[in-house]
């Protein structure tokens, strides 16, 4: 069959798409992945994997109608000339205008991926009130033009159905995006306590809070290493690199900016943290689970499902700088149970988080 991989963001697409992709390509199937970035850029990389690549016109964060009727022609043209078998679409435009697309075109199997409710949808203020009501009306238009809609969490499935958006009998949830876990395995804990952060730099992913959690801790631990991996971002809750640089100056943060390979940074920390304000199901969460670390994240919706507290991890109130704090300061004073937490991390990530297992039950939802 042909099938069609629908994103927004390319790299989201290439980092956490590339092996449920490869796993339709094993199984004999053609892939087409189409995302915003230049096939200049991309088409090579994604060749390497047997999957052709194609530049799509999409504007990721802007609300210019007419930049979106843009968007829709795009994916029009390409599902008419195509004739995919099936889509895999997520991140809203994609999945919005995808499924409209394949709707005029005669494409039945739609099958978007709700991998969490972003900035948009959470937040307050009349525009974005008027925003999250039209959005809302364009998820229940996809919902109905799709066969199945995948969500990794329970949080964001009960808020689709409680808003009439689509039956619970149309839904499928799976354990996130997955973890690779002949890639991630669990490494030795550096002999000095090190914090890390991996993600897009947005305030929405608890960026400040974990800036000024670890300003707090360096204060009285200056030994203590803080690092941050991640790129600066489009979205309007992004921070500025005017932001980010007095913590570097002052050598709260080591930063690495954006990496390919996370392994090396996980592997230097003791304690991985991700003080998010909403979640699909956070992948590097996940990477650092099957490399051994303990967990502080939010008690938010799609952070909470991978820890249990006391166990593997922690879980804070959601912007709640002081909890953070005191439990990264309980685990630079009780290295022992870091480790223990490290080990049930391993643990979970093994049980519940093997991207052969999340993969297959997308392949068997989507009769592939």
């Amino acid at each position: 069959m042909k099938i069609a991989v629908l994103s927004s963001h390319t790299s989201s697409l290439f980092w956490f798409r590339m092996d449920m992709m490869k796993d339709f390509v094993e199984n004999g199937h053609t892939v087409i992945a189409l995302g915003s970035e230049p096939e200049t850029e991309w088409k090579e990389k994604f060749k390497k994997y047997n999957i052709d690549y194609r530049q799509l016109y999409v504007e990721r964060n802007g609300i210019n109608p007419f930049k979106d009727l843009k968007t829709l022609r795009c994916l029009y043209t390409f599902m008419k000339k195509e004739k995919p078998d099936k889509v895999f679409a997520y991140q809203a435009k994609t999945i919005v205008y995808g499924s409209i697309a394949a709707k005029i075109t005669g494409v039945s199997e739609v099958y978007p991926l709700i991998a969490g409710l972003g900035s948009i949808f959470r937040g307050e203020g009349l525009k974005n009130k008027i925003v999250k009501s039209i959005m809302k009306i364009e998820y229940w238009i996809a919902c109905k033009f799709s066969k199945k809609v995948f969500f990794q969490n329970q949080d964001d499935r009960n808020e689709f159905i409680q808003n009439g958006l689509l039956k619970g009998d149309k839904t499928v949830i799976i354990n996130g995006s997955g973890v690779d876990l002949e890639r991630f395995k669990p490494t030795p804990f550096p002999d000095e306590p090190a914090f890390l952060y991996i993600g897009r730099l947005i305030k929405d992913k608890g960026i400040m809070e974990y800036l000024e959690a670890c300003k707090k801790i360096k204060e009285k631990h200056p030994k203590v290493r803080c690092l941050l991996v991640g790129p600066f971002d489009s979205n309007p809750s992004a921070l500025k690199p005017d932001e980010l640089e007095p913590y570097i100056e002052s050598s709260v943060i080591e930063y690495f900016g954006e990496q390919t390979d996370v392994r090396p940074y996980i592997s230097q920390c003791n304690t991985y943290i991700l003080p998010s304000y909403h979640e699909g199901t956070p992948k590097t969460v996940l990477e650092a689970m099957a490399m051994g670390r303990p967990i502080i994240t939010s008690d938010a919706p799609g952070c909470r499902e991978t820890v249990n507290e006391g166990l593997n991890g922690y879980l804070i109130k959601v912007k709640d700088i002081k909890g953070l704090t005191n439990k990264m300061e309980y685990l630079i004073n009780n290295p022992e149970i870091g480790k223990s937490m490290g080990q049930e991390s391993a643990k979970i990530a093994r049980e519940k988080y093997d991207v052969k297992v999340v993969n297959q039950s997308i392949i068997q939802t989507m009769g592939l």
